[in-house]
């Protein structure tokens, strides 16, 4: 069921598998980031940070809808498959971050992937709160990918004060 043409079946579907990044067989989450991360340098280029801030919250919005209905196309509350909450949250660290070093850029993604695959405390928590089927776990899709930005963006700001 999953292919390039249900990527290409409905622009949700684009959305929400990160335009096919999702499909990837070995980690899509990590898939998602990486390519959330290139297309991020590249809105840097045509972005002013005000922009790209719009379009973050924009994409939030967006994403919301696309993970809502992706999922309930695929029958699967929390898909794997469906890489938009990380395109999302990755998108919101570096633009908080920037101006940062390439180092800097990797350090959030490592933090930010350890947080999103372990799901320790608060990401956890965050997993568990909004589950099923319709908006309330569409937006569960994004919530514990949200509270893992945050948590990689605290352990960053505590990095760089210490």
């Amino acid at each position: 069921m999953l292919n390039r043409r249900f990527v290409l079946s409905h622009p949700a579907h684009f959305i929400a598998l990160g335009a096919g990044s999702g499909l990837s067989r070995f980690a899509p989450g990590t898939a998602g980031t990486l390519w959330a991360w290139a297309v991020f340098l590249l809105l840097q280029i045509w972005l002013t940070p005000f922009q790209m801030g719009l379009l973050i919250g924009a994409s939030t919005l967006v994403g919301w809808w696309a993970c809502t209905l992706t999922a309930r196309h695929m029958g699967v509350a929390d898909p794997g498959a469906i890489v938009w909450d990380e395109v999302v949250a990755f998108w919101l660290i570096l633009w908080l971050v920037t101006p940062t070093t390439f180092g800097g850029e990797l350090g959030a993604f490592i933090l930010f992937r350890y947080f999103d695959a372990a799901k320790p405390g608060p990401v956890r928590w965050a997993d568990q709160l909004f589950k099923g089927f319709g908006w309330r776990g569409g937006w569960g899709i994004l919530f514990d990918d949200l509270v893992a930005a945050f948590c990689t963006l605290l352990v960053m700001a505590l990095w760089r004060v210490l």
